[in-house]
């Protein structure tokens, strides 16, 4: 398996809606290792396979040690009033904001070997599970800010070295 480099905002795969990914399959076996390989990086909390460049529904995390995957997840659950969260992306480097997310959530998704689990996360996971759920569905962080942090954060995309234009 592989450190896989990551998609920056602007690549048209990070907007698309990830498709299907058979657990059990060699291809799963790939992405789920590359996946892994990628988040145990330091400061990474979560990678979504469209941010490697495939477009398939899993994604890894890395929260406290705790590191681990899930394929084809699906949110169950979110609950408690939102929080503003300082939240950033690997894909969009360099900024930060506060970002509205909920307190706790439940994914249920599959294993390699095409057991369905539930994983439950409060604060930071609960958030991952938020952050890369959204990534599967083509949607980045900032596009859930409030009006005026995410002209901020559209400005200073604009601004950065690394956005191709």
């Amino acid at each position: 398996m592989a450190i896989r480099a990551i998609r920056l905002f602007g690549d048209p795969l990070l907007k698309s809606v990830c498709e299907h990914l058979e657990p059990t399959s060699d291809r799963a076996r790939d992405v789920i290792g590359d996946l892994l390989d990628t988040v145990k990086l330091p400061g990474r909390a979560g990678v979504a396979a469209n941010q490697i460049g495939v477009g398939l529904r899993a994604f890894s995390f890395n929260i406290d040690g705790d590191i681990g995957y899930l394929i084809n997840p699906k949110m169950l659950k979110t609950w408690g009033d939102p929080v503003d969260m300082s939240e950033g992306c690997l894909s969009v480097p360099g900024l930060t904001y506060p970002r509205a997310r909920y307190p706790h959530a439940i994914a249920r998704g599959y294993t390699l070997e095409g057991e369905l689990i539930d994983i439950e996360g409060e604060g930071l996971m609960a958030q991952a599970l938020q952050h890369e759920l959204d990534h599967l569905e083509g949607t980045l962080y900032f596009e859930g800010l409030t009006p005026e942090y995410k002209k901020d954060a559209l400005r200073t995309i604009r601004e950065s070295e690394w956005f191709s234009r």
